[in-house]
């Protein structure tokens, strides 16, 4: 006979998926909303040790417990089904060469209070990127890797002692670089446009915003990440958008981001490759992103070693070449006309209400 206490237990755990399961469904902004966007994997773990657990109640809870679990369990594995080898790729990976078409990229959230300098230096004399991005960087964390970051011919830092400080170096040719504020939360974005050794034109996303906690809503982090997509594309120019999104791969403002900049993703269809939280294996999500524009190909993508942060560091290399790139990746669906252009009139509206000194300046 099962006991009351185990009733109890199974009945709260039930509960409690299902409305963690509920939730990000709500049109709300709320941190304790846009939060249960990011546990879908230790969501679903938990609904399957419900249904389990179910089987040993009587009737008539088995089936009060059963039904709804169950449906939310199909609705978390539909979530998380693309970011898993099941499904097929966006990206398939290109043969490396040194022709001068492909950039590695580093991009690594060290968070500030994060004291193993020495670890994020040497990865960095490791990895050589073409590009460095940083974030959660102030003037210690500048400091500390000043020697490394000032060998990179192009630097532009924003310093914080706030979390949202970013460091960006890089050894292309540099047409355009500059910190910009798409939102008026006071956080930066990194607006690049590159060029590499062999002549290919693309523009570079460094983001950062801010993650649904308490005292912060979700409104600047959505308007942040939809609003530097369509920014960028206002020419038809090879886009890559890489950073802590502090948003997982499948909420609805990623897969937003992915409609509205037309990118595709190499997790899609290789697994989630999580990176945060890198000191928890049991709290881990794919939030720090790297999207590219079908016409960029993708040469490598991986985790990198951990360093002190409790976020991994994100490694990249991309090719240029158009030729090598054709036919690599999948094209996106694109969106209709009329919300392409009923976008572009928020996006122009919305423009306006920001600090012209600190827009993109892209024509």
């Amino acid at each position: 006979m099962i006991s009351i206490a185990y009733l109890s237990l199974v009945c709260i755990a039930a509960a409690l998926f299902v409305v963690a399961t509920a939730l990000p469904l709500a049109p709300s902004h709320a941190w304790w909303v846009r939060a249960w966007d990011f546990p879908r994997v230790q969501l679903l773990i938990l609904g399957v040790i419900v249904l389990f657990s179910a089987i040993f109640l009587a009737p008539v809870w088995k089936w009060a417990i059963v039904v709804p679990v169950l449906a939310g369990c199909i609705y978390q594995a539909i979530r998380i089904l693309p970011y898993t080898p099941l499904m097929p790729t966006e990206m398939t990976l290109l043969d490396r060469d040194d022709s001068g078409s492909q950039v590695v990229i580093l991009a690594s959230n060290v968070e500030e209070p994060n004291d193993r300098y020495d670890d994020v230096a040497q990865q960095i004399r490791e990895v050589d990127p073409d590009i460095l991005f940083l974030m959660e960087t102030d003037q210690t964390w500048y400091d500390q890797l000043e020697k490394g970051v000032t060998a990179y011919p192009n630097v532009v830092t924003e310093l914080r002692n706030n979390y949202y400080g970013l460091i960006f170096a890089t050894r292309l040719k540099v047409h355009a670089a500059h910190v910009t504020y798409l939102t008026p939360d006071d956080t930066p974005t990194l607006f690049a446009e590159l060029e590499t050794d062999a002549g290919n034109r693309f523009r570079f996303i460094g983001l950062h915003p801010r993650p649904p906690v308490p005292g912060n809503s979700t409104d600047d982090r959505d308007a942040q990440i939809i609003f530097s997509a369509r920014f960028a594309r206002e020419q038809d120019m090879p886009v890559i958008a890489v950073g802590d999104f502090n948003d997982a791969a499948w909420s609805d403002t990623s897969r937003r981001f992915k409609h509205v900049g037309g990118y595709v993703d190499p997790r899609v269809g290789r697994g989630m490759i999580a990176s945060f939280d890198a000191k928890s294996r049991l709290l881990r999500a794919p939030i720090d992103q790297f999207y590219a524009t079908p016409d960029i190909g993708v040469v490598e993508f991986r985790r990198g070693p951990a360093v002190g942060s409790d976020h991994f560091p994100m490694i990249s290399r991309i090719e240029l070449d158009p030729e090598k790139v054709r036919g690599a990746n999948k094209a996106p669906s694109e969106m209709p006309q009329d919300e392409l252009d009923e976008l572009d009139r928020i996006v122009g509206e919305y423009r306006k209400t920001l600090d012209p000194d600190h827009l993109p300046d892209f024509k």
